[in-house]
């Protein structure tokens, strides 16, 4: 293989206009293809600025034509030429540097390349366990390269901005304590604690609320975080957030900065200019309308509560659930009574039973009256006002769900967004972003018979709710707030909690005892004893923000090295077993040397 002595790249290949034309160049990257006429040899240059088309000619130059005979895809080769326009016919349209061209004077290959296990190639449709195993292929076609460039740039805006605002980026540790509430840990065991291990923080949250203890007044950090949970297409085991805490501030505040970084994100990335302040939902609302904590509000198709209307009709799904504390509701999805066969209606009803409803009730408005098979059980004046209070005319399809409200809300929810894209009223050229405020401070674990926080157990109470914590922890609002893109969460935060009473006493309400909490964050609660600022942050998730501003809907894609459902690394091949030396140093023995 030859060497780039003596050679200095002077471009990246789609860097060349047509106002170089005539300059000497020197170009360097892989061979995406080779087209062979006999007298001239057109070779395809790639690198991560794009391609170019290389011309070698045997009448003008054998030597270097005969070299290039030699050259296959994926080589890696620098060439240097003179920039030319191409002729008039000969300018392809469908490549920026179509007008142009280098003629060479010079070849070396670099490197040779076996023949790859799929083409290096815009939206490659090989498969993808066989792109992740080769995944330093996959990351050279240019769909993912541009992604990952997106990912960069969107990291680039965040340090700008926030430093702008008067924010320090500050590191948090990578290996820290297990504080077992919430997501599970990654564990590190300790050499030289035996027994004893790390976690892989879930969060910085504890240290960048030390920090506001600390006098920084405003941290940033774009920061790896760990959870051992399952995966879904837009979740990592591990995961990139923009951190952020603010001192000296309440909601507004925190959620204030936040829409200028917004903002200024779609200007720099997109060329969007979007209005702030964003729409803001309360949590009840939200579920009430849409039936998510992060509805997509791109388009209709809101849920409304019947209960009132059906608790005492004829059908015993709907009484039942009314009477033990849940409700119906329904969605009218206009016009698909029309056009929706019963095989399309049965099968919207396999989508809610995903979501633990136990079916889906459903009337199609029709000229003559109404046809399904609760109809029946609906006095007239019952059928009447469900038609009224769901705008009902002729041909509407309207869809019930009873159950606990938990699962009603989660069940429409879902139906909601599947019915949006089955009816094509979602535009998904459209960016919606909002808040989503005023969220549970705590709910019910029914399997542990306890209160848990519903974010954290650091989160502010609503100074107007303190005073029922103790009588009736569910009327309890939090000073947290979710922003929402496109029903995906992209970030979320609230104001925490900086009086040392108040954080023992939310301990307390989560069940942990003194020593408990003690044990666990009595670092933290030392530290409030210290002069805490009032303070509160947001973190936004990166992979997923990147994720949506890129049109993609797999995370995996604008990850460089990514996990698959089941958190192994098809590349590396790992999780994998280590050599029994390793564990004796760690003082670990697994569950099969146990026997």
């Amino acid at each position: 293989m030859e060497n780039i002595q003596g050679m200095k790249r002077s471009h990246r290949c789609a860097e060349l206009t047509v106002a170089d034309a005539g300059k000497e160049v020197v170009l360097m990257g892989w061979v995406q293809k080779r087209r062979d006429l006999g007298a001239l040899i057109f070779v395809t240059l790639r690198d991560r600025s794009g391609i170019i088309q290389v011309v070698f000619n045997s009448e003008t130059n054998p030597e270097l034509h005969a070299k290039a005979i030699q050259v296959r895809s994926e080589y890696v080769l620098a060439v240097r030429g003179t920039l030319q326009l191409r002729s008039p016919e000969a300018v392809n349209k469908n490549m920026p540097t179509g007008e142009i061209e280098v003629i060479a004077s010079e070849l070396r290959i670099l490197s040779k390349s076996e023949t790859p296990p799929f083409h290096i190639e815009e939206d490659s449709g090989a498969n993808e366990v066989l792109r992740l195993k080769y995944r330093y292929l996959d990351l050279r076609r240019p769909d993912l390269q541009r992604k990952l460039m997106l990912r960069h740039r969107v990291a680039k805006v965040a340090r700008d901005y926030y430093d702008t605002k008067g924010f320090l980026e500050i590191e948090t540790p990578v290996l820290t304590k297990s504080t077992p509430e919430g997501a599970r840990d990654y564990l590190v065991p300790s050499r030289v604690h035996p027994g004893k291990f790390y976690a892989l923080p879930q969060s910085p949250q504890l240290f960048k609320q030390l920090l506001m203890v600390s006098g920084y007044d405003r941290y940033m950090q774009i920061t790896k975080c760990f959870r051992d949970e399952d995966l879904r297409a837009d979740r990592q085991p591990e995961f990139t957030q923009i951190d952020l805490e603010m001192s000296f501030v309440d909601v507004d505040d925190v959620i204030a900065v936040n829409e200028g970084f917004i903002q200024r994100i779609f200007k720099e990335v997109h060329g969007l200019d979007v209005t702030v302040p964003f729409k803001r939902l309360t949590f009840y609302e939200a579920m009430e309308r849409y039936g998510s904590d992060k509805p997509d509000t791109r388009f209709g198709l809101e849920l409304v509560n019947v209960s009132d209307l059906v608790k005492e009709s004829g059908f015993k799904v709907f009484q039942d659930a009314v009477a033990n504390g849940g409700s119906v509701r329904a969605i009218n999805a206009k016009g698909a009574g029309a056009s929706f066969s019963r095989k399309e209606i049965d099968a919207l009803g396999e989508v809610v039973k995903t979501y633990k409803a136990k079916g889906l009730a459903w009337i199609v408005v029709e000229e003559g009256g109404l046809k399904s098979p609760i109809a029946k059980f609906l006095s007239e004046a019952e059928a009447s006002a469900l038609l009224n209070r769901l705008g009902a005319e002729k041909g509407d399809l309207l869809l019930f769900v009873a159950d606990k409200n938990e699962i009603v809300f989660d069940a429409l929810g879902h139906l909601r967004v599947e019915l949006g894209e089955k009816l094509q009223l979602i535009d998904h050229s459209k960016y919606d972003v909002l808040w989503v405020t005023e969220f549970p401070l705590l709910e019910y674990d029914e399997e542990e018979k306890r209160w848990v926080a519903k974010h954290h157990p650091f989160t502010s109470p609503m100074d107007e709710d303190i005073q029922y914590l103790d009588s009736d922890p569910a009327r309890v609002r939090a000073k947290a707030y979710d922003i929402v893109l496109n029903g995906y969460e992209i970030g979320g935060g609230s104001i925490r909690i900086h009086n040392q009473e108040l954080q023992a006493k939310m301990f307390n309400i989560i069940g942990f005892t003194d020593e408990q909490a003690k044990e666990r964050f009595g670092f933290l609660l030392e530290a409030f004893k210290f002069g805490t600022p009032p303070h509160g942050g947001l973190a936004f998730g990166l992979d997923r923000l990147v994720m949506l501003l890129a049109g993609t809907e797999n995370i995996r894609d604008v990850i460089a090295f990514p996990k698959v459902q089941n958190a192994s690394d098809l590349m590396t091949n790992a999780p994998d077993v280590v050599d029994d030396k390793q564990l004796k140093e760690l003082h670990i023995k697994t569950v099969e040397d146990l026997g």
